[in-house]
């Protein structure tokens, strides 16, 4: 599952538009829609501590009826923030 990866800000502003868009009166209203994201992970993505799945973003653009090319946006690769076990090895 690759992640889209905003520029500082522009996450909160993507998410704002959606909602406008939706004609929802809060974040909690994208629910409706079928998505079942916990509350939670929905203020995670709108303070920016979590990067939107792709498959969100572009479903999230098509029930908008938004160009998904027209947000600065980044593809991030699927092992994107993995820790790389095994690589360094450890000694005492």
């Amino acid at each position: 599952m690759s992640r889209i990866k905003f520029k500082k800000d522009y996450q909160r502003r993507f998410l704002k538009e959606i909602l406008i868009a939706l004609n929802c009166p809060s974040l909690r209203a994208i629910n409706q829609f079928g998505f079942g994201i916990p509350y939670s992970t929905l203020k995670n993505y709108m303070n920016e501590s979590r990067t939107i799945p792709e498959e969100l973003f572009i479903n999230l653009c098509s029930l908008a009826k938004i160009n998904p090319e027209s947000f600065d946006k980044e593809k991030l690769p699927e092992n994107w923030g993995q820790v790389k076990g095994g690589k360094v090895k450890y000694s005492r």
